[in-house]
């Protein structure tokens, strides 16, 4: 019987191949168009579609151009990625495949899993001290970005402005133009130990001032703040009657001699912050798009109702797993974090031992931003010098805003003998060149 069924089906493979070489296997689809029938009118109207407006506000990402050219180099070591290279725990997965079989595949409630509200709450509130309601002031996000656009777009009237880290996470400046918001850069100096000095922050304050958008652990510069530095910013913030929006993404990757500071958890800070978080990086699932955010009712609500038009819920498996990561145990995120303060101290000792080269040790994330000033070339020059002569991947610090110039972010999330590898790689490739 297998042997017939194979013969069937050999037999009509066949006939479908003669039937498309045929004369009638030629001929084109009666409805369809060839490209050089169009005539120059049609043709000029496709060539002078613009997109809309809105995106003239905006640039396109550099970094493709790198991965373009790192195809090429197969010995290529990555140091540019924003995500932990240890997998997602067993527990959390099993979980996912648990739901699955459940069915646990339709639509969940519109801001999030119940269950993963209900955690959620509860770690804010024995982490931080803070209370939220599991209903109405925790939402389930597609990863932090989207909370972070959809605060915007709810927060923001045209003109106003919206103070933001530089260097700081690529997306924000593009999420405040597109809500057509004004961004302003609170700058972050190498001198300060890339973090906001007072006398900076309220120098930018003007009417407009509605919205400081913060992220501590810091990317790309690894800075954390202390307790009397974000009551600074928090006393700035109160005074002035803004709206924070903290992305603390990073919350659990800090290091020996730092703590996070949580910025709805300082006084008079509560009813005017939103936090939030995500379990990309905690939980190394950043291709399953789970974040959250929490904040006061009256915050939360416009968020929810932008959330529900633009993508009705967060992927359900995706949001089980999530949960079970959150209520399993919590001893892989441990190791997790001290093997990337393992890497991160390879990277600052290696790098300063490099002429022209300056590191500060970061206090938290898994990123390294190191000055490579006195070298005679931009922080884009310096990164394609990297991938072509050491085949190195790094990011210039120009992509993180006009004062990431001079500087290029490493990431810690390669494995230890991989990274030694690539810093080998990087101090016989500088070794070519002069510096100032």
């Amino acid at each position: 019987m297998r042997k017939w069924i194979q013969f069937c089906i050999r037999a009509r493979l066949l006939k479908l191949s003669t039937c498309l070489r045929s004369s009638d296997g030629d001929k084109k689809h009666k409805d369809f168009v060839p490209s050089k029938s169009i005539n120059s009118g049609e043709a000029e109207s496709i060539r002078t579609f613009q997109p809309a407006r809105r995106l003239k506000r905006i640039e396109t990402p550099e970094m493709g151009e790198f991965f373009v050219l790192a195809r090429q180099l197969p010995r290529c070591i990555n140091l540019s990625l924003g995500e932990s290279d240890f997998p997602v725990s067993k527990t959390a997965l099993d979980a996912g495949w648990k739901a699955t079989k459940e069915g646990k595949t339709y639509y969940e409630t519109t801001n999030g899993l119940p269950e993963l509200r209900e955690a959620l709450a509860e770690k804010a509130y024995r982490k931080y001290g803070t209370r939220y309601d599991p209903d109405s002031e925790v939402l389930i996000t597609v990863g932090a970005t989207e909370a972070i656009f959809i605060a915007l777009l709810a927060l923001l009237d045209p003109g106003d402005e919206v103070l933001i880290s530089d260097p700081g996470f690529v997306a924000y400046e593009p999420c405040v133009a597109l809500s057509e918001g004004v961004p302003v850069s609170i700058p972050l100096r190498e001198e300060n130990h890339f973090k906001p000095s007072v006398r900076d922050v309220t120098s930018l304050l003007t009417p407009e001032s509605r919205v400081m958008l913060l992220n501590f652990p810091n990317n790309p510069t690894g800075s954390i703040l202390s307790h009397e530095e974000a009551i600074c910013l928090a006393k700035i913030a109160a005074e002035r009657d803004m709206l924070v929006i903290s992305d603390e993404v990073y919350e659990k990757i800090v290091y020996e001699g730092t703590k996070h500071e949580c910025m709805a958890a300082l006084p008079r800070m509560r009813e005017r912050t939103l936090v939030v978080g995500s379990f990309s990086k905690t939980y190394a699932m950043t291709g399953l798009r789970v974040g959250y955010v929490y904040g006061p009712k009256e915050l939360i609500t416009p968020l929810w109702t932008l959330h529900q038009y633009l993508v009705a819920c967060v992927d359900t498996i995706a949001q089980h797993i999530g949960l079970a990561a959150l209520m399993g145990p919590q001893e892989s995120v441990g190791k997790m974090v001290k093997e990337f303060s393992r890497r991160r101290i390879l990277i600052h000792e290696r790098l300063n031992k490099i002429e022209g080269i300056r590191c500060a040790l970061p206090g938290g994330a898994f990123y390294a931003f190191p000055n490579i000033g006195s070298f005679d070339m931009s922080s884009e020059q310096f990164s394609k010098f990297l991938l072509k002569e050491a085949e190195v991947i790094t990011v210039p610090g120009s992509m993180f805003g006009r004062l990431g110039e001079g500087c290029i972010r490493l990431s810690c999330t390669t494995a230890y003998l991989k990274l030694e590898e690539a810093l080998d790689r990087i101090e016989k490739a500088l070794k070519k060149l002069e510096h100032n």
